[in-house]
């Protein structure tokens, strides 16, 4: 990692809240922000920023997402994912993270992620498929 990755530091993301980031389960009128796709954006917001401070070798998984999920966010509105980095240890990177629609915050918590060797990885995840018979 680089030395520039530190405590403190802030990213935004907006991201259009289309069909496939909404349930469907309540019909076109209901069609509002899943709290499984805010998981996943917030996940892709908080990874995307944590690669610009990353060596090239380098990656990170996800390993705990705490959210709360606060308003319903129609069809059609954007959203702002404010994130920030809280705490760096060892390879562990804490942030804690809102989500706002032009209305109000709909979501809020804490996201894990933890870098990795993308080499080490891949050969972890080679062996695991191979003990499992794949």
């Amino acid at each position: 990692m680089k030395s520039t990755l530190k405590v403190g530091l802030v990213s935004t993301t907006r991201i259009l809240v289309d069909e496939s980031r909404c349930i469907g389960f309540m019909g076109k009128e209901g069609m509002v922000y899943a709290t499984p796709r805010m998981v996943s954006d917030v996940e892709y917001a908080c990874r995307d920023f944590l690669l610009e401070h990353l060596d090239e070798d380098e990656d990170s998984v996800g390993t705990h997402v705490s959210i709360d999920h606060l308003a319903a966010t129609p069809l059609g509105l954007e959203v702002t994912i404010d994130v920030r980095i809280v705490d760096i240890e060892k390879r562990r990177v804490t942030f804690e993270f809102s989500v706002r629609d032009p209305v109000e915050e709909c979501g809020r918590g804490r996201h894990v992620r933890f870098i990795v060797d993308k080499a080490k990885s891949f050969e972890r995840i080679k062996a695991k498929r191979a003990q499992a018979g794949l």
